[in-house]
Parts: structure tokens; C-alpha cells; sequence
């Protein structure tokens, strides 16, 4: 088996997937209130613009990878109407779960299903976006992740990608000690778990920039990626078009 990374270390690809998937065990339950503190509510914000990007229309089919506790499933769900589809996945059933009692304590049933990104269980060309919003950075194998999304998607549809990139380097060193620094003590005081805060900073760090992540999805068969960084490129969300 190769290596690949997970944070700073370096692991045995096998065993990626199970220590992502012990971190999120770990913080699912108070994960929208770490969202919260740690981006001091501009969560709520990337997301906002995210679900403007997409411009969906009523009727059309949405898979939302790495859904999690479900913000931007939700949010779809307004847009497509009863008439539309948004199926709500993660590969972490303790994520899963959290979201789908959240969705349906609001009303809103949505097709669930843990779901590994790297190996999608839907049928090409099925759906009029994909989005996933703070999970490609957690994939051992990123191209083939981003492969298989352009997969599922109708020609001409749109993969949008949310996440955490390089930020302006003006802001470099004062957004690495809130990493490292402040974050984990955060994790630590509210989550328990200042450990998994830590892992989630430097897994932002060994993630591609702005530009790496654009060539990388239209070596998948992105004709065009357009890239919107976000908060001085603390966050960027990368728009690809299937040829």
C-alpha cells in the first residue's frame, strides 16, 4: 500500500479513511457550534454564497457529499421544491445521523445514505449538481473523488467544491497562530477534544491551494473551473462545468 497523508503525519493509505472517520465520531455532536466559534459565524456566510452560486431551479436533482448536520442540503431543498431531489450523503454515520435528526426535527425528509466519495452508488449522469462543502480535504484520493463526481453530473451541470485554501499571505502568520494556537484550545474547552481541532487544522495545510485544485479538477473533465476565494482565500469555492 502507498502513504498518504493524514494532518502532518504520514500514514498507510488503509488507515486514512478509519482515523478521518474517528475524528468526526468524535466532534459530531457539537459540530455546528465548533463551526460556529471557529470561523466566528462566517460559515454561515460561505455557505450562503455557495447556495447563490448554484442557482438551482425548481425540479432539478442535487447530491450534497459530505453533507454532515445538512446546511447546505437544507438550503437546496428550498430551492428544487417538492418537485426536485436533494439526496443527503457523508461517509460518517455519526455526521449522518446528526443531520438527518436535525433535518426532520424541521420537517424536512431528504434520501440519506453514507456514502464514500471515492466511489459513488449512483448512475452517471444523474444529477444537475454536486456539491461538497469541507470533505474533499479528508479524501486519501482526491482525483479520483473529484472523477467520480464528474461522473454523476449531466453534461454541462456543475460540481461545486467549498473549502478551506491558502490564504492571502499578508494574513499568513496570524492565521497560523489562530490554527494552532487558538483552535485546538477551542476543541479542547467545548468539543473535549482539542486533538481532532489540531489534525483539522493541518489537514487544511497539506490540502491544494487555489490554483493545484483547479488543475486538478479539469484533469477529472471539468471543461471550465472558475474560483471565488472567500474571506481573503481562507475559504475558495471552485465551480466546474462537465464538459
Amino acid at each position: 500500500m502507498s502513504d498518504t497523508h493524514f494532518g502532518f503525519q504520514t500514514v498507510d493509505e488503509s488507515q486514512k479513511a478509519g482515523r478521518v472517520r474517528g475524528v468526526f465520531d468524535s466532534v459530531a455532536s457539537k459540530y455546528d457550534v465548533m463551526n460556529d466559534l471557529m470561523s466566528m459565524g462566517l460559515h454561515r456566510a460561505w455557505k450562503a454564497y455557495t447556495v447563490a452560486v448554484a442557482n438551482l431551479r425548481e425540479g432539478q436533482s442535487v447530491l450534497d457529499i459530505a453533507g454532515g448536520t445538512g446546511d447546505l442540503a437544507r438550503a437546496f431543498a428550498k430551492k428544487v421544491g417538492p418537485r426536485g431531489t436533494v439526496v443527503h450523503t457523508d461517509i460518517n454515520e455519526a455526521m449522518l445521523r446528526q443531520g438527518r435528526d436535525r433535518l426532520l426535527d424541521e420537517g424536512l425528509v431528504l434520501p440519506t445514505a453514507i456514502c464514500d466519495g471515492e466511489t459513488l452508488p449512483f448512475a452517471t449522469g444523474t444529477f444537475d449538481l454536486v456539491s461538497v462543502a469541507f470533505g474533499l480535504r479528508n479524501m486519501t484520493h482526491k482525483d479520483k473523488a473529484l472523477a467520480e463526481m464528474n461522473r454523476v453530473l449531466k453534461p454541462g451541470a456543475r460540481l461545486l467544491v467549498l473549502e478551506f485554501s491558502k490564504v492571502a499571505q499578508p494574513l499568513a502568520k496570524a492565521y497560523d497562530w489562530y490554527s494552532f494556537k487558538v483552535l485546538p484550545r477551542i476543541g479542547e474547552l467545548v468539543a473535549r477534544d482539542g486533538e481532532s481541532y489540531r489534525y483539522l487544522a493541518e489537514s487544511i495545510r497539506m490540502h491544494p491551494g487555489q490554483a493545484e485544485l483547479k488543475t486538478m479538477m479539469k484533469a477529472a473533465g471539468f471543461g471550465h473551473v472558475d474560483v471565488h476565494n472567500l474571506s481573503a482565500g481562507v475559504v475558495a469555492l471552485h465551480v466546474g462545468i462537465k464538459c
